[in-house]
């Protein structure tokens, strides 16, 4: 379900398996309320990640730790990198995908024109096989299924994405892969590559995380068109 990769004196970082729950629903246990049992303390969720996604998640020890981060995601001082594979060309190959995001038919949204409260993504991407790419994406805000409308919403949907893509895998090729950040005047960076998902264990995967990816936060990325 989870695997603890830092134990803090005011926070844990840990890696959520795919496919499970941030809340505890139908009976189940969330990942949350999971290691609150396997642990034996209260933790405070200071930000979320979608059922399929899987990756790095931030989980504050104290009322008072969770409102320092609470706070630092809020001005964007908390940067968070992910990995994608998708199929099919992208209407470009790098850069920036900005919009307001509104509910759509089901649970999806879609990316508007519009830029009241936009949505913001930076992202590179890299050809992995014929007819699939895996992307480097960072978001700027953080809007409810943000970077799985933005791929949509440049022709590319991620692999096995049942709500916005209809590419059948054995997972949704979505991960939270890197954070950075500042608290209480240090330095903090965590990284975990995905565990699960055969294209994401391809060798050119691998090479990619290992070399031109290996450090997100230090990329030359993409400025605005």
């Amino acid at each position: 379900m989870y695997q603890v990769l830092s134990d803090q004196p005011d926070f844990i970082v840990i890696s959520k398996s795919v496919n499970v729950h941030f809340h505890s629903q139908d009976g189940s246990a969330g990942v949350i309320a999971q290691a609150e049992a396997d642990l034996g303390y209260k933790l405070y969720p200071v930000h979320r990640l979608d059922t399929p996604t899987s990756g790095l998640l931030i989980v504050a020890k104290s009322p008072q730790a969770a409102n320092v981060f609470t706070k630092m995601f809020t001005e964007h001082k908390v940067q968070k990198y992910y990995l994608a594979i998708a199929c099919g060309k992208p209407k470009k190959k790098q850069g920036w995908i900005i919009g307001d995001m509104a509910k759509s038919r089901r649970s999806m949204y879609k990316l508007l024109r519009t830029t009241e409260n936009p949505a913001v993504t930076q992202f590179f991407s890299q050809s992995i096989a014929s007819g699939m790419r895996m992307y480097l994406l960072k978001p700027l805000s953080g809007k409810t299924h943000q970077l799985r409308v933005a791929l949509a919403s440049i022709g590319v949907p991620i692999l096995g994405d049942k709500l916005y893509g209809d590419e059948l895998s054995g997972r949704c090729y979505l991960h939270a892969y890197s954070v950075h950040f500042t608290y209480l005047e240090q330095d903090y960076s965590f990284k975990q590559q995905p565990q699960f998902g055969k294209q994401f264990l391809l060798p050119e995967c691998q090479q990619l995380m290992m070399n031109q990816w290996q450090s997100p936060n230090d990329l030359p990325w993409p400025s605005k068109d």
